[in-house]
């Protein structure tokens, strides 16, 4: 067996895989697209087997091809995935329908009402650390046993993305602690384990993984897995996590204090903490580590919101140039957008204001307004609730000491000066952003003991950094205030417009 160690990333998009050496250095990588369903308006899935394994395989197989990479070279193995989602295994350890996705998939409201009047709004934010919101596993399986009930009668495990990932290749069930925290209100946020005290009326807590730490070893590649894969049998796979949570690895927010801001699909907050600070608005989790906590928050819509504009008002472009065109042109307009403004709650909104039935808003509008204004108004309302996030975490006693921008929207630094300057902060851009695969190779080498912890810091640097403009700062404060106020306007007419949609 190797050193080498492989790294696999299942995203909202794509699934991603890398090679890379003790040293951090990547040596080969290999991406496959797929796609999302929306079967309804608030619903998100995936199949679990056919995009998600499927993926891990093609990943595997493109990877360890012989040229010149073979599978004996993989010393560990790490996944990572979407996450927290629903995935329920029956008997066979087969999923019994689509895996339903995390905090976008909003189809799980009125459990959300249900559970929280019955067991209590304070008890339930004492118990799990946070309040419910659509980002909550618990509902989303409350949901499918009063909706799919001839389904959950053949439901013998519920796991999430990445645990399913991990039996598929080791035959474990075993999900990590940051993951888990999601699954509220079946884990108590002071012990960090599964409880049976919320648990009656939703399933016996027996049925759930068991609990570890992401870089503890989950198991070792199992002769099915390796038959399927091509990895070799025995191999040390890692217990991993949620995407979120390993990029933040990979750019070494480790430490407490450090905030990673992923620009993905949608905007991902991990800061971390030597102690919980629990608030109604975020997400008190476990951390990657033992002895740490993440406070947690997340934006519904990000880069799927440019990927709509693209898709359904900028079709005439190539596919390959459309996103650099559409910035350029962004690039050009002055701060302000021309007088618009955008609330990007397009499938909903997560933190803070946790509103699942929110939709987007353009205001402003006028015959006068190009494409490029409502473009540059889109990445703007986005900068928006970054910095109502921001906020967020400042106004509890909880304020960043560093912020690291990751994911794909840190390709454009148009973007991130916009937040910059909207939330007033400075952002560190690392020279290698590979993502959560790039996390998940450390925690293989973690796990397979290849690696320890402070080697981070060999794997990482900052490439450059943007700081806020005063000027434009102060310019940008003035449509934040109308940003807030837009939302309470029109929150009771947008949440009649969303169910009669549905």
């Amino acid at each position: 067996m190797g050193d080498l160690l492989l790294g696999i990333d299942v995203g909202t998009y794509s699934t991603k895989g890398v090679l890379v050496r003790p040293d951090g250095s990547v040596l080969k990588t290999h991406t496959i697209d797929h796609g999302m369903d929306i079967p309804r308006p608030g619903w998100a899935e995936q199949d679990a087997d056919l995009i998600w394994w499927k993926d891990v395989v093609g990943v595997c197989r493109a990877l360890l091809d012989g040229s010149p990479y073979r599978p004996r070279d993989v010393g560990g193995v790490a996944l990572s995935a979407i996450g927290p989602c629903l995935v329920a295994l029956d008997e066979k350890g087969q999923p019994v329908r689509p895996g339903i996705l995390y905090g976008v998939d909003t189809r799980a409201t009125s459990e959300i009402a249900h559970l929280t009047e019955r067991i209590g709004s304070e008890t339930v934010f004492a118990f799990s650390g946070m309040e419910f919101s659509s980002q909550a596993v618990g509902p989303k399986i409350l949901w499918m046993m009063r909706n799919e009930p001839e389904l959950w009668a053949r439901v013998s495990h519920v796991t999430s993305a990445s645990s399913y990932l991990v039996y598929r290749l080791t035959g474990e069930k075993v999900m990590d602690r940051h993951t888990a925290s999601h699954f509220m209100p079946l884990i108590d946020i002071g012990t960090l384990e599964w409880s049976e005290r919320y648990s009656s009326e939703m399933l016996d807590i027996r049925i759930l993984p068991r609990l570890a730490w992401c870089d503890e070893v989950a198991g070792e590649v199992g002769e099915r897995g390796a038959q399927e894969t091509g990895l070799v049998a025995g191999t040390p796979v890692a217990v991993g996590g949620v995407d979120a949570l390993t990029e933040a690895i990979s750019v070494g927010v480790v430490n407490p204090g450090d905030l990673m801001i992923m620009y993905g699909s949608t905007t991902f907050f991990i800061l971390v903490l030597a102690e919980p600070v629990p608030d109604r608005r975020l997400w008190t989790v476990a951390g990657a580590f033992r002895g740490q906590y993440n406070l947690a928050a997340g934006m519904a819509t990000t880069g799927s919101l440019t990927r709509w504009f693209r898709d359904q008002l900028a079709a005439e472009l190539r596919p390959q140039t459309a996103y650099a065109t559409l910035f350029a042109e962004a690039a050009t307009v002055n701060p302000g957008a021309n007088g618009l403004l955008v609330l990007p709650y397009f499938s909903g909104e997560r933190t803070p204001i946790n509103d699942p039935l929110a939709r987007g808003v353009i205001a402003g509008l006028s015959l006068s307004h190009t494409r490029k204004d409502l473009y540059r108004a889109i990445l703007e309302g986005v900068a928006y609730g970054i910095r109502h996030n921001l906020e967020t975490f400042q106004s509890i006693g909880a304020p960043p000491k560093r912020i690291v921008a990751v994911g794909g929207g840190t390709q454009s630094l148009d973007w991130l000066q916009i937040v910059s300057d909207v939330a007033g902060v400075s952002q560190a851009v690392p020279a290698t952003t590979i993502g959560a695969s790039y996390g998940d190779a450390f925690l293989a080498g973690l796990a397979s003991g290849l690696l320890n912890r402070g080697d981070i810091k060999g794997w990482t640097s900052i490439a450059r950094e943007l700081h806020p403009r005063e000027d434009v700062h102060r310019l940008y404060d003035d449509y934040y205030a109308d940003y807030l106020g837009l939302y309470q306007a029109t929150r009771g007419i947008v949440h009649r417009l969303s169910t009669r949609s549905q």
